[in-house]
């Protein structure tokens, strides 16, 4: 994982346990008054093709509930 993501991922989480609702809002006039550079993200051939067989799966109906899935995973877990 790159530098910016391993930044931002760190990121998400603090933010995510935060429960002040005041410096919640300050940390959003923050971000919002920053000007953004668009970064334009290259893929790589796998994560194409990943992408491309997650679109197949959903034109041929291969999905899966996020109930089913969560029970499936517990399922999973408890196994362990």
């Amino acid at each position: 994982m790159a530098t910016v993501d391993k930044i931002r991922t760190a990121l998400i989480d603090k933010i995510l346990s935060i429960n002040n609702k005041d410096f919640l809002e300050a940390l959003d006039k923050l971000i919002s008054s920053s000007k953004f550079e668009l970064e334009i993200v290259e893929l790589t051939d796998e994560q194409k093709l990943m992408l491309e067989m997650s679109e197949n799966d959903i034109k041929t109906g291969k999905l899966i509930s996020q109930e089913a899935m969560n029970k499936r995973n517990l399922e999973w877990l408890n196994a362990i």
